[in-house]
């Protein structure tokens, strides 16, 4: 049994190694490029989509807590306690919204995290194959 040798020599080798740790870094670098303009502009999007959506909801809204308090005043409750419960009713339902709109876009739904997984990836292979 024969074993080949490798013809490169050292310094060949550093600098293969060099080179491709570049090439490593300047992809990953790209793709973190990348999907970071992805994540903040789903986020834009997301804004721009709340702010639209809750000017056309605002206008209904206030057209149907009227229609409510109406319905509740006719019902035989004083106007003052109708607009009160009424009041309340919307303030827990808005404030909940919110909550879960502005946990939507914390950090951590626009971190990189396709990035972050493949750079865990690149370097469990390079422990892998380091002698």
């Amino acid at each position: 049994m024969t074993v080949e040798r490798d013809p490169r020599t050292i310094p060949n080798l550093v600098t293969d190694l060099v080179e491709q740790l570049s090439t490593l870094v300047r992809t990953e670098s790209q793709l973190l490029r990348t999907e970071l303009k992805e994540n903040v502009g789903r986020a834009g999007n997301g804004v721009m989509e709340i702010a639209a959506g809750a000017m056309l909801l605002l206008a209904a809204l206030i057209v149907l807590l009227q229609a409510l308090i109406a319905g509740l005043v006719k019902a035989g409750l004083e106007a003052g306690w109708a607009a009160l419960i009424v009041g309340v009713i919307v303030a827990v339902i808005g404030a909940i919204l919110v909550k879960r709109g502005t946990s939507n876009m914390s950090p951590s739904e626009i971190a990189p995290s396709r990035t972050a997984a493949q750079l865990r990836k690149d370097g469990q292979l390079a422990r892998e194959q380091a002698p």
